[in-house]
């Protein structure tokens, strides 16, 4: 059967190739004396809160089950809302606010309803490679525009207006970023977009780890900027709710209409009891324990870091948010033998039982020499990991 051009240009999600043989591995040896750990997902360890898992029991059981407006609960666009205002100082009204089946909806959303067939959206390499791929299934074409450590592997405001051609549509930026946990300095936000407006163009943020910002001079929403910009994000990393798929929009009000024609067509809603589970999120007790759990993926950022540090490798820029370590793996390819991270990362499964990602995904420019890990396991887990990289490198 012949597919289409479209789903051929999309490449595999390495990311989730790499899972599969880590957990085909696990299995294999499920009776070993040193389970596998997976340091590889950038999913949190930590489930929804109790008040969050008890309103979706409850909607089941109040029959709170059928669909809703395609672009949302109105109560829960309100209470989100109410977030932006009372976390961030920024007034986002409800009306601005879609909801999507997961972030990934909403990035599909934002692509179809604003990308045509040739235009091209800038990005960092490196970056999130499905980001660049729902550009390509709208038929646009992303251009990574390669990026180094004393830039904190994000674009400028130079960069942009450097790269920008007659084809250039917007940029599709991640603050903070996955695989590296760096965020783009507000001040340097408005550079980037005073250039996309100067052009007419259209500037895409990905802020699904904001709520996970470490660092007040990063953790602030470039919605601040002004109306026009598009922010995309998630109940996933902050709130927790990662298989729940839930997400949202902010968007101009007169993309409104278009993002619930698209969304109506395409997927009818968002998943209700997820909805009706989301209310409970913004529960005082629910946003403290969510705050709790900031601070834990924080003190596991700051053990982990340096100890990676230690062992030679390197991560060049301290992630200021997120659950990732973005690091150069050079020498430890040299000292076991092996080409790039893909290599290393089958040997660190194999010889030292602990899941990590090769760099291949996200992006084309010396992402070889990389491997991200992820910092959303548990503190046990990390030393258990470390301990075993030691083993294998030091």
């Amino acid at each position: 059967m012949k597919v289409s051009e479209r789903a051929q240009r999309i490449e595999p999600f390495y990311v989730m190739e790499i899972a599969k043989a880590a957990q085909a591995l696990a299995a294999s040896t499920a009776d070993s004396a040193q389970p596998m750990i997976f340091l590889n997902m950038g999913e949190p360890d930590f489930t929804a809160p109790p008040l969050v898992q008890e309103a979706a029991a409850k909607a089941i059981r109040d029959g709170l089950t059928q669909y809703t407006p395609a672009t949302g609960l109105p109560e829960l666009r309100e209470r989100i809302s109410q977030w932006y205002a009372q976390r961030f100082g920024v007034a986002v009204p409800a009306n601005r606010i879609v909801m999507t089946a997961g972030a990934s909806a909403a990035l599909q959303l934002a692509c179809l309803a604003l990308i045509n067939p040739g235009d091209e959206m800038l990005m960092p390499d490196p970056s999130y490679p499905c980001n660049r791929h729902f550009v390509s299934a709208a038929d646009g074409t992303p251009v990574l525009i390669p990026t180094t450590a004393g830039e904190r592997f994000q674009l400028s405001g130079q960069k942009v207006a450097s790269a920008w051609n007659s084809q250039t549509r917007g940029v599709l930026l991640a603050s903070p970023s996955n695989p590296t946990g760096t965020s783009i300095a507000l001040s340097e936000m408005k550079r980037i977009h005073e250039v996309v407006q100067g052009h007419g163009g259209i500037s895409i943020i990905d802020e699904i780890y904001l709520g996970l910002s470490f660092d007040a001079e990063f953790g602030q929403t470039a919605l601040a900027l002004g109306d026009d910009i598009i922010s995309v994000n998630s109940f996933s990393k902050y709130f927790n709710m990662t298989g729940w798929r839930l997400g949202w929009l902010v968007v101009p009000e007169a993309l409104v209409p278009v993002m619930e024609r698209l969304a109506q067509n395409l997927f009818i809603c968002p998943s209700t009891i997820a909805q009706h589970a989301a209310l409970a999120c913004f529960e005082a007790d629910s946003l403290a324990e969510y705050e709790r759990r900031r601070a834990e993926f924080k003190a596991r950022r700051d053990y982990f870091i340096p100890a990676l540090n230690a062992l030679g490798l390197t991560v060049p820029v301290m992630p200021d948010g997120a659950f990732y370590a973005w690091a150069d793996c050079t020498a430890a390819c040299e000292k076991l033998g092996v080409t790039g991270s893909w290599d290393l990362s089958f040997e660190l499964m194999n010889r030292a039982r602990v899941g990590v990602t090769p760099g291949r995904d996200f992006g084309q420019v010396d992402t070889g020499h990389f491997i991200r890990f992820s910092t959303a396991s548990s503190m046990a887990h990390l030393h258990e990991a470390m301990a075993r990289l030691r083993s294998v490198l030091a």
